[in-house]
């Protein structure tokens, strides 16, 4: 009887070992596939054509469960390169972050765009040959980029090195955007070859959405700030009664 008595309680610990392992395995094999996963991806892109891949893992280790980037868009200095959650970037984009870029939650890049920290074309045309051999060329230009939170860049965009574009802009399709733009701006490049210049404000394009589904706007609050929902919402009124308050 002491004897059946042992070989099962051997038996029954088979399973708690197997248990213990899976535990200790499963968040090894999770970091290991969230590492993995994008080079994968890209090389079978090769032979499928452009994929979104879910997942993003930053240089300080961070993890972006919702954010998406597309196989076929160029992204360059990662080490200095943070995407927040919920971002998109579509294909074929350039994505610079060798001199410090950051692209904040739920900012969506289209496709065909170019957000850069760095800029060498004044410096090439200077320089000439001694260009490529000058550790510290004349006119580059190295600057940190940012982009707000929930914002959209419009196909074919340049952003350039140092521009600073606020939460919920949107940037219109073929834009020169540089300097700072606005919180909610609506920015388009009127004539090209000139920098993009504010055209509207997305809180007025939001206001009848809003308005038809009330159970978004403690969503749109979350991000945009009680300030914002209320501009949103009562537009022109909100801000010509903070003026006569001022008054």
């Amino acid at each position: 009887m002491e004897k059946a008595w042992i070989g099962d309680n051997s038996r029954l610990a088979r399973p708690s070992c197997l248990v213990v392992l899976v535990v200790f395995l499963t968040p090894v094999m999770s970091v290991l596939i969230q590492r993995l996963k994008h080079p994968v991806v890209r090389v079978l892109a090769a032979f499928t054509g452009p994929r979104i891949v879910y997942g993003w893992r930053n240089a300080d280790g961070s993890w972006c469960p919702h954010t998406r980037v597309s196989t076929h868009s160029c992204v360059e200095g990662r080490d200095k390169l943070v995407l927040q959650d919920h971002v998109f970037i579509g294909h074929f984009n350039r994505i610079d972050g060798s001199n410090g870029l950051l692209i904040e939650e739920g900012v969506q890049v289209t496709n065909y765009a170019s957000i850069l920290s760095h800029s060498s074309h004044q410096a090439v045309r200077v320089m000439g040959r001694r260009y490529a051999t000058d550790p510290n060329p004349q006119g580059y230009v190295r600057k940190a980029t940012r982009i707000g939170a929930y914002s959209f860049i419009g196909p074919h965009s340049v952003i350039a090195p140092g521009a600073q574009v606020g939460k919920g802009v949107i940037v219109q399709g073929f834009s020169f955007v540089s300097g700072s733009v606005p919180d909610f701006a609506i920015v388009a490049t009127r004539e090209q070859g000139k920098r993009a210049e504010v055209v509207g404000d997305t809180r007025e394009l939001d206001r009848a959405l809003l308005q038809r589904h009330p159970e978004l706007q403690a969503l749109y609050a979350q991000w945009a700030g009680k300030d914002h929902l209320r501009r949103a919402l009562n537009g022109g009124a909100e801000a010509g009664t903070a003026q006569k308050e001022q008054a």
